[in-house]
């Protein structure tokens, strides 16, 4: 079996030596996605409701690029700097899983890369 890079323009570019995602059979393996707006490189953070938002997107974006979608998600890593925000990045999250949620974890950590609040990893399967 051989893995397929998947790369999309519809979100930001890794900026380390990484890829977006890795398509491993059936299974997708996408990296943590943060706010970064694609088109400008600028972060989008003006609060963290649309922060997650922000994060949901760029992982629809890489998962249609390899034909999945939020549906076909069994498991989130959740990468969080306040666990006090859990709450608030709780709510936007699960506006993308409206039934059958993936299996998940939350960790506070005390830094992410370009110091987001948040950020998100998956795997999902077909």
């Amino acid at each position: 079996m051989s893995n397929k890079i998947i790369f999309t323009k519809e979100a930001p570019a890794p900026i380390g030596p990484y890829s977006q995602a890795v398509l491993a059979g059936n299974t997708l393996y996408v990296s943590g996605q943060i706010a970064l707006d694609s088109e400008t490189g600028e972060l989008i953070n003006e609060n963290i409701t649309e922060e997650t938002h922000a994060v949901m997107k760029n992982l629809e974006a890489v998962l249609r690029a390899a034909g999945f979608t939020f549906g076909d998600i069994a498991k989130c890593s959740i990468f969080i700097k306040n666990m006090d925000e859990f709450g608030t990045i709780n709510d936007a999250y699960g506006q993308y899983f409206k039934s059958n949620p993936p299996a998940r974890e939350t960790v506070e950590v005390s830094k992410l890369p370009k110091n987001v609040n948040v950020e998100i990893s998956c795997i999902a399967v077909k």
